[in-house]
């Protein structure tokens, strides 16, 4: 692993962990709070995730395409992680990066941080995924900055 393996970007959400938590584990809130827009839906949502269940994802960036989903760490309310992989058999060298959340309860409300972990990328694909590096930093500040408006709705 480098230290170019792991991006990630930070913001203070004024709320707690819970209803921030909420809206990771569960898929079929995830394309509400993509930042990058690629997220079109899960294959199925609805319900809570337990650490090694697997969900799938519709994904569009430019081409249409699917991908499948496993939880690698989860501790309620403080951090949640999936591996990424393409589906079907293409995702046996194609994905293994990590989307990775952590939760902490400061003054204020909670300091959310997402990480974007390729260390486990394949070596086919990490080539690539590694010049999106730049654009999935922005889209990660998107993604936190939707999770906020979520969280912080009244009315």
């Amino acid at each position: 692993m480098t230290s170019r393996d792991v991006v990630s970007v930070q913001r203070l959400i004024p709320s707690d962990p819970e209803p921030i938590f909420a809206l990771l584990d569960d898929p079929a809130g995830h394309a509400r709070i993509d930042g990058g827009g690629s997220v079109q839906g899960a294959r199925s949502g609805g319900r809570r995730l337990a650490l090694g269940d697997r969900f799938g994802m519709d994904m569009k960036i430019g081409l249409a395409y699917s991908t499948l989903n496993t939880i690698i760490e989860l501790e309620e309310n403080r951090r949640i992680a999936w591996q990424t992989t393409a589906s079907g058999p293409v995702g046996k060298v194609v994905g293994g990066r990590i989307w990775r959340y952590d939760l902490e309860p400061v003054e204020g409300g909670t300091l959310v941080t997402e990480s974007w972990d390729i260390s486990e990328e394949a070596a086919v694909s990490k080539p690539f995924v590694r010049r999106m590096e730049g654009m999935t930093r922005k889209n990660m500040a998107a993604t936190l900055e939707r999770i906020e408006a979520l969280v912080t709705t009244t009315g």
